[in-house]
């Protein structure tokens, strides 16, 4: 199986921390161009950017914030005049917002949310279609979560958001199917990174995490790298318009594994 991207130019939106910078370097030992975004912290970016080119690849840096559309429209004509457009498109950027009830939060956070993780990547994927349309090939992949599926206590806004994020890209893939071009959506379940430290390095936090996956282990970021390389490659050709889970089988409900 060839899962090869050389030479295909991606654009990783959230690029530079996360699952956002575990895609970046899978992509780059893949043979892709990559343009890792962020919004602050250039210096992680550009680590990424040196490991990629260090390795071999060849990388670039854009800082720009999903939510402003002149800075999402600059950063891909940024691309256009560097790389003469784009390929693959990952939309990592995204927040969860504070903990609270739905009607204790407040409406600003929550719109944010929405943003961010929404509106910030319908922005990019349109700027990404209008340019894989016309050259008839193409690929956007949303990075949603198993919460577009599982309800969260206190997470409203980034249940609504994954959830609706799902739906965009079954509603773009039909709209971008006829034309060569693939949308895509990844589901991460739990997966160890820097922003949940506070959930795997607590035992009893980890004990009741346990208890919600059938694999009985925790991801890891390269879990979800290696499977965003595949739905990108031309190895997932015949896959558009669906999530693809990479949760250890949170989604299977193991609670009612004895019964209802």
């Amino acid at each position: 199986m060839d899962l090869k991207l050389a030479g295909k130019r991606a654009l990783v939106t959230g690029g530079s921390s996360g699952l956002g910078e575990g895609i970046s370097l899978a992509l780059g030992k893949a043979g892709a161009k990559v343009a890792v975004n962020y919004r602050s912290h250039p210096e992680a970016a550009d680590a990424i950017k040196g490991q990629i080119e260090t390795a071999g690849g060849e990388a670039t840096t854009f800082q720009a914030d999903v939510t402003d559309s002149a800075g999402v429209a600059a950063m891909f004509a940024h691309l256009d005049s560097q790389w003469g457009g784009i390929d693959l498109l990952v939309n990592c950027a995204g927040i969860d917002g504070p903990r609270a009830d739905s009607w204790e939060c407040d409406p600003d956070q929550w719109r944010r949310v929405l943003e961010i993780n929404l509106i910030g990547a319908f922005s990019c994927s349109r700027e990404a279609l209008r340019r894989m349309i016309p050259q008839k090939s193409g690929v956007v992949l949303n990075i949603t979560s198993v919460h577009e599926k599982i309800a969260w206590s206190g997470y409203s806004a980034y249940t609504a958001s994954k959830a609706g994020l799902s739906m965009l890209t079954k509603t773009m893939a039909q709209e971008a199917g006829p034309h060569g071009v693939r949308v895509v959506s990844l589901a991460p379940g739990a997966i160890r990174t820097p922003i949940n430290k506070s959930v795997w390095s607590d035992p009893a936090q980890m004990k009741d995490l346990m208890s919600k996956i059938p694999l009985d282990r925790i991801g890891e970021v390269d879990d979800v790298a290696k499977m965003a390389v595949m739905l990108l490659s031309d190895a997932a050709g015949y896959v558009t318009g669906t999530t693809v889970f990479v949760d250890g089988g949170m989604t299977d409900y193991p609670s009612f594994e004895q019964g209802g």
